[in-house]
């Protein structure tokens, strides 16, 4: 690993050299272990420690097959999913190995007692299998992390819809959190080169998936003027659809539940802010019925923030907790767009106030390729910010994934793979001094 970290920290490597690097039989990655999936047995979630079930060891390279690329990893990032991946919630990620192990020879490489996590990347090609062509040795990327076999008429008008469409480094294996990551070729984009390798990498999943769930037509359909509820409007997803929001012309209703979240908030644009802690919503009286006269009294505050407008959107991933008011809040006609359930799966609302007034809720998952291109060039062109906020190496990623557990970060907590420190990896000086204090606006809170 010394040789490709030597070559990709010089400055005059070229392709051909990063092609005749041999590539290591091993390399340092986190991994869960299929016979601890039952460490947790009993225990409730936030009792349960990704610092427990998070191990960093040395595995095998996988065997490079068409379609495919080898990817150095610079660094990574935790995601909401890693969290699940280290508590073996809902469901242990076993069982999606198992399943895809199932479905072809290649797909069996991916069915194995350990699990290489992480659904981010920023690092630079280093072998590429049969069949890929617009990509190369040395090439510095990031990559999304849509799955896709394609083999169905089901995927090709929008290629969520494949019946085989995985999370890479959830439900496939060989994922980012290490120094080597095995990737489809269609998951690769170009890495923003005003970005450092840490901060590159940090806005993949929630990016692209924020993107799809606000902005594309196979979500929300935002436009402009619309006002738009966030739930965790300074989180590693909420923070993404604020910016998204504030760029496209919209108005951001930010839900934060700290004055320091809210003060995030503030920096990236937004005047319209709930600090639900301070202002003492409880939408459920007990763990069995909810309380539509505090959704009253949360759609007061938000007409008091709007001139006495309903909101066109609730940009919805805290599922069961809010998932109520956010049916009822939302305008006649309006949209609910959900894309996670992090404070339980289970939604219970009035319905009442779903159909009669014609109202939409819309599942969305993560991005197909396009939106998450899209996505990834406005954070090429310096449209859209990463929202870094701490940075953790390979070995402290069982307290990262605890402290995004216990949401005691805010926006995104990235991982240092192969990268030796913060701050490497910049190609364009010049646009990044003109961002550079939005690039850094979560570090400094």
């Amino acid at each position: 690993m010394n040789q490709i970290l030597d070559a990709i920290l010089a400055s005059d490597t070229t392709g051909e050299d990063f092609a005749s690097l041999p590539v290591p039989d091993s390399y340092r990655a986190v991994t869960v272990h299929k016979d601890e999936a039952e460490m947790f047995a009993g225990l409730p979630s936030r009792e349960k420690d990704p610092r427990k079930s998070l191990h960093v060891e040395e595995v095998p390279v996988p065997e490079l097959g068409p379609g495919e690329a080898l990817v150095a990893v610079m660094a990574s990032s935790v995601n909401y999913n890693s969290v699940w991946t280290s508590i073996f919630e809902p469901v242990s990620t076993f069982a999606f190995l198992e399943r895809y192990g199932k479905l072809s020879p290649l797909g069996r490489r991916h069915d194995l007692p350990y699990h290489v996590i992480g659904s981010d990347l920023a690092g630079v090609v280093l072998r590429t299998g049969p069949g890929v062509n617009a990509w190369k040795p040395g090439d510095e990327v990031v990559a999304h992390c849509l799955s896709v076999e394609l083999e169905s008429a089901d995927g090709h008008n929008d290629t969520m819809l494949d019946p085989e469409q995985r999370i890479w480094g959830f439900e496939t294996n060989f994922g980012g959190l290490a120094e080597i990551a095995l990737v489809k070729s269609n998951q690769l984009m170009p890495k923003p080169r005003h970005l450092s390798w840490e901060e590159a990498a940090a806005p993949g999943l929630v990016n692209s998936t924020a993107y799809r769930q606000l902005v594309s037509r196979n979500g929300a359909g935002m436009k402009q003027g619309d006002n738009v509820l966030i739930w965790g409007a300074s989180g590693g997803l909420g923070s993404y659809a604020t910016q998204f929001a504030l760029a496209g012309g919209a108005n951001p209703i930010c839900v934060v539940s700290s004055d320091r979240k809210a003060e995030i908030c503030r920096r990236m644009g937004a005047e319209a802010i709930i600090d639900r802690s301070a202002e003492g919503y409880r939408f459920w009286k007990d763990e069995h019925q909810q309380d539509p006269r505090e959704w009253k009294r949360f759609g007061k505050r938000i007409r008091e923030l709007t001139g006495g407008e309903d909101v066109d959107i609730v940009f919805e991933h805290p599922g069961r907790e809010t998932f109520g008011a956010s049916v009822y809040v939302t305008r006649k006609g309006g949209t609910i767009v959900t894309c996670a359930s992090t404070s339980g799966y289970n939604h219970q609302y009035d319905n009442r106030y779903l159909w009669m007034s014609l109202k939409r809720i819309i599942g969305s998952h993560f991005a197909n390729y396009r939106e998450a291109w899209e996505a990834n060039r406005l954070i090429a062109k310096g449209k859209i910010h990463p929202t870094l906020s701490k940075t953790y190496t390979l070995a402290e990623t069982g307290q990262a994934a605890y402290d995004v557990h216990r949401n005691l970060h805010q926006g995104k907590v990235g991982v240092l793979c192969l990268a030796p420190e913060e701050g490497m990896g910049v190609r364009d000086e010049e646009m990044r001094a003109q961002h550079i204090d939005a690039i850094n606006r979560f570090r400094n809170v």
